[in-house]
């Protein structure tokens, strides 16, 4: 996924590093690594937008770059409107892409080594509480598709998963005897998660119904009318017309099951390093977000109970 430079090839007057390095570091992420496409995407985006820069700046090759180089390329996308979360992604990809560098003998120094991100606040994930689960979850027919859609939410919710690894499951990684369910996360790490008794229903209904649909020499659990894998935008947007048909006021997609989850089960357990683990978090920090979201409930709940905390009604 190489960069394509504003100016000729030939012109004398472009001045960039050269793509070849960054064209080998994307190689490597992609089968050394083996980064998903879509991470792919956001190095190649992050680092053909330094390479733009540089020619811009007139920063002839990599070696050139410095660190306050970095800080004025950092600073120049903050005026432009980017966020401190993106600003981090950003200088992450820088650091990669210069640790590779450096092993490889092209660099001396990381420019970006001890440059930060500007703070952003951190955003909440939106979870449905108990009472909307229920009913999305409500039957909404009893036709294939109608069976299958029931069998993912009820699975997502059951389990806590990704949409990538949902539209990822094949038939073998379920064992229904057992109640696990064996899942390939992110980084290609592979984890065993339990399934509860209204998933494992869901799932036996859409089993018996799934033959109609695909064919035999198809893995992937969840298919298409047309007998094929499911493709992640097909489930949002199955997910969100069960929203709409469910009547639920907000808007309903694939990642709001996961944080029901393990909001969910947070809020009944306070077991934080069971929610990490089932989360498939590699640092608790990214799961302790959730108890975020338990602390709003119990500031609710203290708000409306507490003598001393509630409201006085007018006379």
């Amino acid at each position: 996924m190489p960069y394509t430079p504003t100016g000729a090839p030939d012109d004398p007057a472009v001045s960039a590093p050269d793509t070849a390095p960054l064209d080998a570091f994307l190689r490597h992420l992609r089968e050394e690594r083996r980064y998903s496409p879509h991470t792919l995407t956001g190095y190649a985006h992050d680092l053909n937008r330094l390479l733009g820069w540089c020619e811009r700046e007139g920063v002839a090759s990599w070696t050139a770059l410095s660190g306050h180089d970095v800080r004025r390329f950092a600073a120049e996308l903050h005026r432009q409107g980017l966020g401190g979360r993106s600003l981090k992604r950003q200088l992450s990809a820088i650091r990669r892409y210069y640790h590779y560098l450096m092993r490889e003998g092209l660099a001396a120094a990381n420019p970006a080594l001890d440059i930060p991100a500007p703070k952003s606040p951190r955003r909440l994930p939106k979870a449905l509480d108990v009472d909307e689960m229920s009913q999305l979850l409500r039957p909404a027919g009893t036709d294939p598709l109608a069976l299958r859609d029931a069998a993912m939410l009820e699975l997502m919710y059951s389990s806590g998963l990704r949409l990538a690894e949902l539209v990822g499951l094949n038939l073998d990684d379920v064992d229904r005897g057992d109640a696990l369910l064996r899942v390939t996360g992110k980084g290609s790490k592979q984890r065993d998660l339990p399934v509860g008794r209204q998933a494992l229903r869901a799932l036996a209904d859409w089993l018996r119904a799934r033959p109609g649909l695909a064919t035999p020499e198809e893995p992937a659990l969840f298919v298409s009318q047309r007998g094929r894998r499911l493709s992640p935008r097909a489930v949002q947007k199955r997910f969100r017309e069960r929203g709409i048909t469910a009547g639920l006021a907000r808007g309903v997609h694939p990642h709001m099951l996961r944080h029901s989850f393990a909001s969910h089960l947070l809020e009944s357990s306070g077991d934080l390093r069971a929610v990490q683990e089932l989360l498939g978090h590699s640092d608790i920090s990214t799961t302790q977000v959730y108890t975020h979201l338990n602390f709003q409930h119990l500031a609710e709940v203290y708000d409306k109970a507490h003598p001393r905390a509630r409201r006085r009604t007018k006379d």
